[in-house]
């Protein structure tokens, strides 16, 4: 991008109303004690003309953003504290970060080539890059709203992974865009903080899957968009009488079967040989509970799902990888829940993680992952100035990780894919992708 933020404002927004004292402890889920410690990065673009129609002097938007927000976080009062360990979040009224800065580009700038190195000048912070000290100062949740020269906005949110996902992210910006509409709390249930921690009690145990996938030297995010009509034709393609694949399952399928072909280009190459191959896909458990769990309940409301082996060698049908793929993410069934609950059984689960951990790591063999944000509602966040006119994430630094986000007409998906250097300029040449994606230039 070039140009650099101006920095119009930077504070703290605390809750409208002081947490009372029995609330100040708040306890993470065993499911929180395992997810990651980086932060959920989200943004979301809105354009000059519905901006207008809300207000010309947006320092007027800027402080009913923050008003609004001071307002809802004294529902969502653990989003204003500070973690402390792996265990609890100091709920101490902090407060949010809320920064309002100016870019001199118009909109379309970004729009047009959304490249994650521009993304991450609209966001408050490097949400996969920052150590313990730096986390501790930010707290759990940062804001920054960035204007630009047309009128234009970009608000950029970033949660603390600790707590907080990416369904619990949909829903809070939801609540804050109904507070900001004049809603306030009183026109929505308030989230039941506690129902996680409740059902899933903390543990003594720490597993990191992603410790050590970050950082690696030549990869690169790229952004790959799969209209309606093309995952119409792809799952078409794949199916058959007794398999209709989902739109995620084909998408998953596709750039699992891709960067497969990717990395035997580089094996050809003299780079290390790909034998086998297994893919992890993140599922929200909400609605496998019994009885299901809302939407809007709050923290890591998810499970990793891991396939077993697939021999990769003599090459692989899209069909049998998408097949493969709803088998995985079918295992996190209401026995897997059961056992995730119990205080024997859980151990169970913990051990599956830490060999899925360590078969990640394994020469010759390809281990893929992806995360869903289909359907999450994140182009429905209307603070009052219209719906978004993009609303995206910037992909994960992590090697061969895609992140999946539904278009705006909620029929497509948007893919940020991580691979090698290398890989990644085998994959932009597949055939078989390119006749279904386009990806940016």
């Amino acid at each position: 991008m070039g140009e650099k933020n101006e920095i119009i404002s930077n504070e703290r927004i605390k809750p409208s109303s002081p947490t009372p004292n029995h609330l100040h402890n708040f306890k993470l889920s065993f499911l929180d004690q395992l997810a990651p410690s980086f932060y959920v990065p989200i943004l979301l673009f809105y354009s000059a003309s519905d901006v207008r129609t809300f207000a010309t002097d947006l320092t007027a938007l800027s402080e009913k953003l923050k008003t609004s927000l001071s307002k809802l976080l004294t529902l969502y009062y653990p989003f204003c504290g500070r973690l402390r360990g792996n265990s609890t979040i100091d709920c101490n009224d902090q407060g949010v970060i809320f920064i309002h800065s100016k870019l001199p580009i118009p909109l379309s700038n970004i729009l047009k080539n959304p490249k994650p190195h521009n993304l991450h000048q609209l966001l408050p912070c490097a949400p996969y890059n920052l150590q313990p000290q730096q986390r501790d100062t930010l707290g759990i949740m940062a804001v920054q709203l960035s204007q630009f020269k047309c009128g234009g906005i970009a608000l950029g949110v970033c949660f603390s992974h600790k707590i907080i996902d990416a369904s619990t992210a949909a829903s809070f910006l939801s609540a804050w865009a109904a507070t900001s509409r004049g809603h306030g709390n009183s026109s929505f249930a308030p989230p039941p903080m506690e129902e996680t921690s409740l059902l899933f009690p903390p543990r003594n145990v720490f597993v990191d899957m992603t410790s050590g996938m970050f950082g690696h030297a030549n990869t690169v995010t790229k952004r790959f968009i799969f209209s309606g009509s093309n995952i119409s034709r792809l799952r078409q393609n794949i199916g058959c009488p007794s398999f209709n694949p989902s739109r995620v399952e084909a998408v998953t399928a596709l750039l699992w079967k891709s960067s497969l072909e990717a990395a035997k280009e580089g094996s050809d190459s003299g780079e290390e040989n790909v034998a086998a191959s297994s893919v992890c896909h993140i599922v929200n458990i909400r609605s496998r509970m019994v009885p299901a769990l809302s939407k809007d309940s709050i923290g890591n409301i998810w499970q990793y799902a891991v396939s077993s082996l697939v021999e990769v060698e003599g090459g692989v049908g899209l069909r049998d990888l998408a097949e493969r793929v709803r088998e995985t993410i079918r295992k996190v069934d209401g026995d897997y829940i059961r056992k995730l609950q119990s205080d024997v059984e859980f151990v169970e689960v913990v051990k599956g993680l830490e060999e899925a951990r360590t078969m990640a790591a394994e020469k010759g063999h390809r281990f893929c992952a992806f995360t869903s944000w289909v359907g999450f509602g994140f182009y429905e966040v209307d603070f009052g100035w219209g719906k978004p006119t993009y609303a995206t994430t910037i992909g994960m630094p992590i090697k061969n990780l895609g992140v999946l986000i539904s278009t705006k007409d909620g029929e497509g998906i948007e893919a940020w894919l991580t691979l090698t250097t290398r890989e990644m300029a085998q994959l932009e040449h597949n055939a078989q992708l390119l006749d279904f994606a386009s990806l940016d230039s």
